[in-house]
């Protein structure tokens, strides 16, 4: 496709530069105003250098000791290029352009840039044409047509120069964009495959990008939105991706971020230790959890444990899977350390639990719904004050007697006594089962 509009990009600007030669061919502008214009092409390369460096000061701040010689050569092969087409020459392709633009986007000198030191060159070109007209012989009656179909051809000149300049580079762009993209996707997933250092291939594609340094600690982070349909859209997923990179680049650690799976997926590593006499410095994955926290509320994350070497890092997305999943609205990032031993028994074990939930379940759960959740709330704190009744409800702010009621209500559906241990203990674990959905064809009974 990128193929088919540049051909007609260019059949377009070949058919007006075309059109516009034609013009001042047919203006009395004598050979020897052809004559003067390619003389005088080298002291105008040398203008139009001079002209870039004072408008754009791009050029100025780049340490690239490449752009400016490339730079002055480009001004030239533009020079040259006029005088070629004045002669009678048909218009072209531009390949010096096209050759120019790819050498610019591979060292992503600025596109703006580029196009600011075309819109300079246009004015020094413009005179320069203007003048080298009208040093000649040319009746002051011919004067005005001579000096329009200069200027129409300066102006269709540099369209068309600067017009292949945008195409041609960010279609190279692009194509580095795929580059670097599949590069970061096969190193994503080198990692998180967990290739020992002793597989040589994978070993050497973590050790260029420096994922093999001595006294390295790695974690994965994995993120999607509130919605996780809105990862469907890639756009959507690679801005999510883009916007959590921008936030850990502060924390200066190596990392390969991805949109993998449907997730964005980010493996970290950082150095545990300066040295075998230094102390280890703090968890990465604690540090991490504090800079994730910094991103928008449409994300939901989990951050796994430290793990010690590459070949710990499918455990390590494991984690963070867990992590995600326990996510929600309320608390965003959650790091598996975190998580209490409690809810992360029953996350991996509620699959299975909920096979044999009791029959009384989903009568329980149908309560609940019409109580506004009151009667799950009651359980959670009278846990959470170590089965204090009047802390309880002191906590909920409705007077002891309903936290009685309530608790009867619940032996009445369920034949458990929350004021034990071990029926509360049971109690809680039917609630945080609830919370997956209705329970279907319940075989026993706890």
């Amino acid at each position: 496709m990128e193929r088919v509009y540049n051909k007609r990009v260019h059949d377009y600007h070949a058919y007006a530069l075309d059109e516009a030669l034609r013009r001042v061919g047919d203006t009395p502008v004598p050979a020897g105003a052809i004559d003067g214009l390619a003389r005088s092409a080298a002291a105008v390369a040398v203008e139009l250098r001079k002209a870039v460096l004072a408008e754009v000061a791009e050029f100025s701040r780049s340490r690239n000791p490449d752009l400016l010689p490339e730079m002055a050569q480009h001004g030239q092969d533009i020079v040259n290029e006029i005088v070629r087409l004045l002669r009678g020459g048909v218009p072209g392709r531009l390949d010096f352009v096209r050759t120019h633009a790819r050498r610019r986007a591979e060292q992503h000198f600025p596109l703006e840039a580029t196009l600011h030191a075309y819109r300079s060159g246009h004015k020094v070109l413009s005179r320069w044409l203007r003048e080298s007209a009208l040093s000649a012989a040319i009746p002051a009656s011919d004067a005005q047509q001579v000096i329009s179909a200069i200027a129409d051809f300066a102006m269709e000149y540099a369209d068309a120069i600067s017009t292949t300049f945008a195409t041609t580079y960010a279609a190279h762009s692009l194509l580095l964009a795929e580059v670097a993209g599949d590069q970061r996707s096969e190193l994503l997933r080198i990692l998180l495959d967990g290739h020992d250092e002793a597989d040589l291939r994978a070993a050497r594609i973590l050790r260029e990008a420096g994922f093999l340094n001595e006294r390295q600690l790695f974690c994965v982070a994995l993120a999607h939105s509130v919605d996780p349909t809105e990862m469907l859209n890639a756009s959507r997923a690679r801005r999510m991706a883009d916007a959590i990179d921008v936030i850990v680049a502060d924390m200066g650690i190596r990392r390969v971020i991805d949109v993998h799976n449907n997730k964005v997926t980010m493996v970290c590593s950082a150095v545990s230790r300066e040295s075998g006499w230094t102390a280890p410095r703090s968890s990465l994955a604690r540090q991490l959890r504090a800079e994730l926290a910094r991103v928008g509320n449409a994300a939901l994350i989990g951050v796994s444990n430290d793990v010690p070497a590459t070949a710990h890092i499918p455990m390590a997305l494991r984690e963070a899977e867990a992590a995600l999943e326990l996510a929600t609205v309320s608390e965003r990032v959650v790091q598996f350390a975190e998580i209490p031993l409690r809810k992360l028994l029953l996350h991996f074990a509620a699959p299975e639990f909920r096979r044999v939930l009791p029959a009384w379940t989903n009568e329980f759960r149908d309560a609940d719904g019409r109580a506004d959740g009151a009667l799950v709330a009651t359980l959670r704190a009278y846990a959470d004050t170590d089965m204090n009744i009047l802390k309880a409800a002191q906590n909920l702010g409705v007077h002891p007697n309903t936290i009685y009621a309530r608790l009867q209500r619940i032996l009445e559906f369920s034949g458990l006594r929350a004021t034990s241990f071990n029926g509360l203990n049971d109690l809680l674990a039917v609630c945080d089962c609830m919370r997956r959905g209705p329970v279907e064809a319940p075989e026993s009974q706890i």
